[in-house]
Parts: C-alpha cells; sequence; structure tokens
C-alpha cells in the first residue's frame, strides 16, 4: 500500500526496506520534537536558500516538513481506505543537503480504516502538533501561520491525489474535509472547486511568508489573494 502512494509522487513516499534498519542516520520523528538542532540547521539552509529573515525561513521549512508528513496517511486513507501506523515513534527521517527528507517505517501496520476519520486526525496531529512547538521554541513565528501551513498541505495532499488518482479524487476531498474541520479547524475556507480541484478549493487565513524571500510571491491558496490591492484600496 505505501508502495504504491509512494507512485503519487516525492512527498508521499514512506520507504518500508528493513535493510535499512543498520542505517544510524535514521531518526524517529519523536526526535525533532526534543532535539533542537535538525530544526535549527533545516530552517538556516532554507534561509540561505531562499534569503528571508527568520520567521519566514522557519514557516517554509516547517511547510515542507508538514507536507512531508501528512501526505502519506492522508493518500493511504483516500485511496485504499487504510491509516497506516506512522506515528512519530515509529516514523523515521533522514537528513539531506537539499530537497524534502526521506522517510521509513519499519514493519508498517494498519491501525485505522478510512471511515474513522478521527483515527486519521489524531495521527496527523500527533505528527505536526509537537513540530508546532518545537520549531516555535526556536523562532517567534505565529502558531496560526504554522497551522496554516499543515492545512495547506493538506488541502495540496488532496489535489495531488485526485489528479494523479482521479477514482479516489471525492474519498480525498472527503478525508482531507475532515481534517480541516477537525484540529486544522479555522486554518482556513473551503470554496466552490476551481480546476483541477475536486468537490472544493481551499484558501487559508494566513500568510506562508513566502512573498517575503527572494523572488518569491503568493501562493495559489493564499489569503492575500483575497485582499484589493493597494491600488484598489485608493479608487475606493
Amino acid at each position: 500500500m505505501l508502495a504504491d502512494v509512494a507512485a503519487l509522487g516525492p512527498f508521499f513516499a514512506v520507504g518500508t526496506d528493513p535493510a535499512e534498519r543498520v542505517d544510524p542516520t535514521w531518526r524517529p520523528v519523536t526526535d525533532l520534537h526534543a532535539d533542537p538542532e535538525p530544526l535549527r540547521a533545516r530552517i538556516a539552509h532554507v534561509r540561505r536558500a531562499l534569503g528571508g529573515d527568520d520567521r519566514v525561513a522557519a514557516s517554509i521549512a516547517f511547510q515542507g516538513l508538514a507536507a512531508r508528513l501528512v501526505a502519506p496517511p492522508l493518500a493511504a486513507v483516500a485511496v485504499h481506505g487504510v491509516l497506516p501506523d506512522l506515528g512519530p515513534a515509529r516514523l523515521h527521517w533522514r537528513p539531506t543537503a537539499t530537497g524534502p527528507w526521506p522517510l521509513w517505517c519499519a514493519d508498517p501496520e494498519a491501525v485505522g480504516v478510512g471511515e474513522d476519520a478521527g483515527a486519521l486526525a489524531a495521527a496527523v496531529e500527533a505528527l505536526v502538533g509537537p513540530l508546532v512547538g518545537a520549531v516555535r521554541a526556536q523562532v517567534a513565528v505565529s502558531e496560526r501561520v504554522l497551522r496554516g501551513n499543515v492545512a495547506s498541505a493538506v488541502a495540496g495532499g488532496k489535489r495531488l491525489i485526485g489528479q494523479q488518482r482521479p477514482a479516489a479524487a471525492q474519498e480525498a476531498a472527503r478525508v482531507a474535509a475532515a481534517l480541516l474541520d477537525g484540529p486544522l479547524a479555522g486554518s482556513g475556507d473551503r470554496l466552490s472547486p476551481v480546476e483541477p480541484d475536486v468537490a472544493w478549493s481551499f484558501r487559508r487565513r494566513s500568510c506562508c511568508l513566502y512573498y517575503r524571500v527572494r523572488d518569491g510571491g503568493l501562493c495559489g491558496d493564499c489569503v492575500l489573494l483575497a485582499r484589493p490591492s493597494p491600488a484598489t484600496r485608493r479608487r475606493r
């Protein structure tokens, strides 16, 4: 199942090769909650690569990590109706110089079914909730911004699933909506669908701050897109 959803793209991939056990560089996700050094290094890497201040770098670094953690269980439930046990003590990450961190889990097991939206919500919160606190312990970035980043990752994952597996598009929309109405309630709004979205499109209620990096801009779900431009405000 995990090999199948990995075909959706690199953010959906979780390795399960038992031979990886001998690699000491794999660390459980719980280490990211307790050890400040990996996050500090990741934030610094993003700051060097994109520019911007610490708040911007922390937001963008967290958004990439959140997307990486949320996408595999979301796809597993939407496409296969099964929730794998990818809890923070079982799921492992390995640092890389560039690109998203790879994930690996030894002997994954199923712990829930697709109809149990509460189980997926709890699993997502266990992965990203402590990570929000760990990032904020290092950089004074708003929890609202970080939670909005998670919501954006959920909506983006839903869109990619629908594009890659049209037969699962409606289920992906249902599952993602349950997450947005649960632990991520208040992070954004579901709007009438705009292609390639199915069932609904998403607009967050915060900004990830990407517009403040070198050559940055506004993301497609940014709250700032709904606001009038300065020129429009002047005409009013």
